[in-house]
């Protein structure tokens, strides 16, 4: 019988949500089935373990979305910051990045640790395009944006408890004196 997509999403959804919220130790196969509401039995059918269904989990939240080919310079440092935010906000949460800075799960650790640095190559490669093509400065180093960037989130989120609205372009004014070629 062909596997019903639904039911992987449905998997995934809840692994993530609970990733998010409580930080990786929550993401059991347990809650995962109470929280979506299908069986063990069938997210043991399609995942071995814990580990597996974590994996499975974050493996959806490992691509940035596309940045038009033709975006300009200001735009691409906007990009940038979204992504950027996203990989925390929408990938693993901040339940996700607390365990990972503790090291609470060194297994979770480990796995999203492969994943965010591919998301970086994926960052680091928009910026170094940028700094070949002049829209962004040549002495511009693409790790230290992505992680003044994500460090600039970290510390919006532990001073205030939110991220406030206009963050985002309040963090374009700063860092686009700083990129701009």
């Amino acid at each position: 019988m062909p596997q019903r997509p639904e039911v992987d999403d449905g998997i995934a959804d809840a692994t993530l949500a609970l990733l998010r919220t409580k930080g990786p130790k929550s993401a059991t196969v347990e809650a995962v089935a109470k929280r979506s509401g299908i069986a063990k039995t069938t997210i043991y059918r399609r995942h071995r373990n814990r580990r597996d269904m974590l994996s499975a989990a974050l493996s959806r939240v490992t691509t940035p979305e596309p940045l038009a080919a033709d975006a300009e310079a200001p735009d691409r440092l906007r990009w940038l910051i979204q992504e950027s935010v996203k990989i925390i906000e929408v990938g693993i949460g901040f339940g996700g990045l607390a365990a990972l800075l503790t090291e609470e799960d060194p297994e979770f650790s480990k796995a999203f640790r492969r994943i965010l640095a591919r998301q970086r190559a994926d960052l680091e490669s928009v910026i170094d395009a940028a700094k070949a093509d002049g829209s962004f400065r040549a002495d511009v180093d693409a790790a230290t944006l992505v992680d003044a960037i994500v460090g600039a989130l970290i510390a919006e989120r532990t001073r205030t408890g939110r991220v406030a609205a206009g963050w985002e372009v309040r963090l374009f004014h700063l860092f686009w004196p700083i990129v701009q070629a």
